[in-house]
């Protein structure tokens, strides 16, 4: 199976799964590509899929909304992963428990969400320096907010621009 073939079946699928299930499909899509580490590419292909037929405001909010929530995944690992780091290098945790908790972690999250950048990491770090999880699950938000209002606004303007030239 060529690469043609596979996203074209992908965005069938996506397709049927926006018409069926609208905005919760969006969200949930968005949720689960989001908890996989490293891995949001299924995600993204599937917000520009659903932005030529949802609300592009609206699809931003939501998918913003389900990927912030998806990233909480990286936060329970950091969390977890912290009380092993701890007992061997505390004084490394301190340091950055210290930096994050200044209003840097928030920035620094929000920088990361709002661009392609792996942002796992910066959950993986919330959860380690113990940053809080509402303040995190918040700048995750925003950034993706951002990242997904360009996303959807670049699909829908691409694909306007693609249509003209075709009809040219």
């Amino acid at each position: 199976m060529d690469w043609a073939t596979l996203i074209a079946a992908f965005l069938g699928w996506s397709e049927g799964i926006i018409h069926t299930f609208g905005y919760l499909g969006v969200f949930a899509v968005s949720v689960f590509s989001s908890a996989s580490i490293f891995l949001p590419l299924p995600g993204f292909v599937f917000i520009i899929a659903a932005a030529p037929f949802l609300n592009p405001w609206l699809l931003a909010l939501v998918s913003g909304a389900g990927m912030a929530i998806g990233e909480l995944t990286g936060y329970v690992i950091g969390k977890g992963g912290s009380q092993a780091i701890k007992k061997k290098d505390k004084k490394w945790i301190e340091r950055g428990e210290k930096w994050f908790q200044k209003d840097r972690g928030f920035f620094f999250i929000i920088i990361f969400a709002a661009t392609p950048l792996p942002d796992d990491v910066t959950g993986i770090l919330g959860g380690m320096f113990h940053y809080d999880w509402k303040r995190f699950l918040l700048a995750a938000f925003i950034g993706k907010f951002i990242l997904n209002i360009l996303l959807v606004f670049a699909a829908i303007y691409g694909i306007t621009w693609a249509q003209n030239i075709a009809n040219f």
